[in-house]
């Protein structure tokens, strides 16, 4: 028996080509129905199967010569290839490869030897968002990058190999990263770029024909087509996140790149697969592209994510649970808790609610609550429908912002003291009231990282919003006097090694002072 693993587009390459191979066989399918035989048709119609029919002609009839019904099959193929070679040429435009630079550890075949820290490089894909030069792509395509670039498709390459030489690379700054639905927030600069529509499309539909566009295997512009196989599969149990899964072919270098409809639309953001031979198994899944509408907009406004709460934790029903409690019903989600201060108890909200709707959009599943939940507005109430007991009531919840321990941080911040211009950071002391809200810290004293200044020249530095800087070089970080004073006293080409802290510890970032 085998158990599929899950995996990060591991795989290897898709031998066929899949996509020449499904074209072909639409456009067959479609020749096929298209020259039936008028007998073929007409075989039902017949009176009398058994019945004798005259076959005798004259010697001065002639035979009917059947209608040349190839004629109409091959230009159903031509439309159908004419379709697809218009839809990857106003696609691949706004569709990027992603190159990453960091360091990790080398893979070891035995355990006994010293483990060994090389440079190594990662490939992956993303979809331009904007004309200014922002790019949407997953969060684990850039984790631990020291240094991230984007190469611009050229747009007379059409799926040629392009020379080195000739391809345009960019830096790219990362503005923001948010781990919970992977998703990361580029910049480059550059304007007047081409882009992709993320909510100009209706909703997925299971059967709906889409295409995959990015750099499986770093082939930059690589299309694939398949159909969407579910529209809201949830991959995680313990994760409210639902995917659309697909089996257009989804390989190593896929991931960030867009999920798109036959209009160019993106449906969705391609980010992991499940496999047993770590190849493109049919079983691919994308990010929503509500949802990374959503991310993008609060990436680039805050540089992290806000969402809303109500003030009560909700459950899956099970049948189990819907016995003992003598529910109206033995599926759907139930309201386990009410803050008594909070928005859902001053709504009338009450425990052993069944919630029915949220914002008119049908709940049955904890995802599709959360869901609601993570996409709605903080200007508008909350609309639910819930089932209490046997009656059906209405609800209008107020929605509060679910703050961020960063957002305090950010009030607490002035943006001329706390920037520091030659690392390119905004930064505070860490005060007594600001350590309570962060937790223990390995060393009480230093200076926070809010954020990074995405218009500044600066070294990569490696520093990510949250980090504490306990030492530059050999010199101690208490406050940011020290940090000014320290980094003024820095000339271009001096090495920096940074000594900060992060929630899994103490670690040291080094580059280059520019």
């Amino acid at each position: 028996m085998f158990t599929p693993s899950f995996s990060r587009n591991g795989g290897i390459r898709c031998p066929r080509p899949f996509f020449q191979m499904t074209a072909l066989a639409l456009a067959l399918t479609a020749c096929a129905v298209s020259q039936t035989s008028p007998a073929q048709k007409n075989t039902s119609s017949d009176p009398d199967p058994t019945a004798k029919v005259d076959t005798g002609k004259s010697a001065k009839e002639k035979p009917q010569t059947k209608p040349d019904e190839s004629a109409a099959g091959m230009a159903a193929l031509v439309q159908l290839n004419n379709a697809l070679e218009g839809l990857a040429a106003k696609v691949s435009p706004a569709v990027v490869q992603i190159l990453v630079t960091g360091y990790g550890p080398l893979r070891q075949e035995s355990r006994t030897q010293t483990a060994l820290i090389v440079r190594q490089h990662a490939v992956g894909s993303g979809v331009i968002v904007d004309p200014s030069g922002y790019i949407m792509t997953n969060a684990h395509v850039v984790e631990s990058a020291q240094r991230i670039r984007v190469a611009l498709p050229l747009s007379s390459d059409s799926g040629r190999a392009v020379p080195v030489g000739k391809r345009h690379i960019l830096e790219a700054r990362l503005v923001g990263v948010h781990k919970e639905t992977d998703l990361a927030l580029l910049k480059i600069d550059e304007k007047d770029l081409p882009t992709l529509p993320l909510l100009a499309q209706p909703r997925p539909r299971v059967g709906q024909l889409v295409f995959a566009i990015g750099s499986p295997e770093g082939l930059q512009n690589s299309v694939t087509m398949g159909v969407v196989s579910a529209v809201a599969r949830q991959a995680d149990p313990d994760k409210p996140l639902t995917y659309i899964q697909t089996d257009a072919p989804i390989n190593p270098g896929n991931s960030g790149g867009p999920l798109v409809d036959m209009e160019g639309s993106v449906i969705g953001i391609n980010t992991f697969i499940l496999s047993t031979g770590g190849g493109s198994e049919g079983l691919g899944f994308a990010i929503p592209a509500r949802i990374v509408d959503f991310v993008y907009h609060s990436l680039r406004k805050y540089g992290h994510v806000h969402r809303v709460e109500i003030g009560a934790v909700a459950q899956e029903i099970t049948p189990t649970l819907a016995d003992g409690l003598h529910l109206g019903q033995r599926w759907g989600v139930i309201i386990a808790d009410v803050r008594p201060d909070g928005p859902a108890a001053t709504a009338g909200l009450q425990v052993q609610d069944i919630v029915l709707t949220a914002d008119d959009r049908r709940v049955e599943t904890l995802p599709s609550l959360s869901s609601a939940l993570y996409l709605h507005s903080l200007d508008k109430v909350l609309k639910l429908e819930i089932l209490r007991g046997e009656e059906k009531k209405v609800l209008f919840v107020p929605a509060i912002e679910q703050r961020d321990p960063m957002d305090q941080l950010f009030d607490a911040a002035d943006a001329e003291r706390s920037l520091v211009p030659r690392l390119g950071i905004l930064a505070i002391d860490l005060s007594s009231s600001l350590r309570n809200q962060i937790g223990a810290l390995r060393i009480p004293s230093g200076v926070i990282v809010l954020g990074r200044a995405a218009d500044l020249i600066t070294p990569e530095t490696g520093l990510q919003t949250g980090d504490v800087i306990h030492s530059l070089n050999t010199a101690p970080i208490t406050s940011m006097t020290d940090l000014r004073d320290a980094v003024h006293g820095l000339k271009t080409g001096d090495p920096v090694v940074l000594q900060v802290e992060r929630s899994d510890g103490l670690t040291y970032l080094s580059f280059e002072m520019e």
